[in-house]
C-alpha cells in the first residue's frame, strides 16, 4: 500500500484485499471504522473522495484505505489470511499467519517461526533456540549454549565451563582449572597447587 500525488490530491494505490486481520490490528480497525464515513462518503469509493483536511504542513493528517491506515501515529495494514503489520513510535511488528512473526521497539526485538527457531534481543542480552536443537543466551552476566544430548557450556565474569555428556568436562576461573574424562584422566590446577589422576596408573598432588 502506498500514497502518490497525481496532481489532483493524494490518491491511495491499494495492492491488498479487503479486511484487517482480527486481534492483532483491533485498535487500528477501530480507528478505520471511526473514520470510514468521512473517507468513503456516499459514493462508496475511496479513490474518488476529496482528500482529508490538511495539517499545518499542507498534507492530509491521516489516510484511511480498505486495507490499512496511515497517519502521524503510525501505519498498519493487512492482507486477509496473509501478512499483516503495524509500525509507529512504539516500534513495529509483523506476522504471517502460521508463519514467521516478529516485533521490534525500544525494548528490543523478537522473532519466531512456529515450531522452528525463535530469538530475542534487548538491553539485557540476547537468546535464541531451535526446538529440540541448539539454544543459547548472552548478556552482561555472560553467555551459555547447549545442544540437547550434546555439548554445553557457559562463560562469564567468574569463569567458564563446558561438558560433553559422557565425555570430557572442564571449568576455568579465578580459582583455577579442572578437567576430567570419564573413566580417564582428571586433574586440577590453582593457587594451592596441582593434582591429577590416571586410573590404573596413579595420582599426583
Amino acid at each position: 500500500m502506498k500514497i502518490e500525488n497525481d496532481g489532483n490530491g493524494l490518491v491511495m494505490r491499494n495492492k491488498m484485499s479487503t479486511a484487517v486481520a482480527p486481534g492483532l490490528f483491533a485498535g487500528v480497525a477501530a480507528t478505520a471504522i471511526a473514520l470510514a464515513p468521512a473517507a468513503f462518503g456516499s459514493t462508496g469509493s475511496f479513490v474518488n473522495q476529496p482528500p482529508p483536511p490538511p495539517c499545518a504542513d499542507g498534507v492530509p493528517c491521516e489516510v484511511v484505505g480498505p486495507n490499512g491506515v496511515a497517519g502521524p501515529g503510525g501505519a498498519a495494514g493487512a492482507v486477509p489470511g496473509g501478512p499483516g503489520g503495524v509500525a509507529g513510535p512504539g516500534g513495529a511488528s509483523g506476522v504471517i499467519p502460521g508463519g514467521p512473526a516478529g516485533t521490534a521497539g525500544p525494548g528490543g526485538a523478537s522473532a519466531a517461526v512456529p515450531g522452528g527457531p525463535a530469538g530475542t534481543a534487548g538491553p539485557d542480552g540476547a537468546s535464541a533456540a531451535v526446538p529440540g536443537g541448539p539454544a543459547g543466551a548472552a548478556g552482561p552476566a555472560g553467555a551459555s549454549g547447549a545442544i540437547p544430548g550434546g555439548p554445553a557450556g557457559t562463560a562469564g565474569p567468574d569463569g567458564a565451563s563446558g561438558a560433553i555428556p559422557g565425555g570430557p568436562a572442564g571449568t576455568a576461573g579465578p580459582g583455577g582449572v579442572t578437567a576430567t574424562i570419564p573413566g580417564g584422566p582428571s586433574g586440577s590446577a590453582g593457587p594451592d597447587g596441582v593434582e591429577g589422576c590416571i586410573p590404573g596408573v596413579g595420582c599426583i598432588g
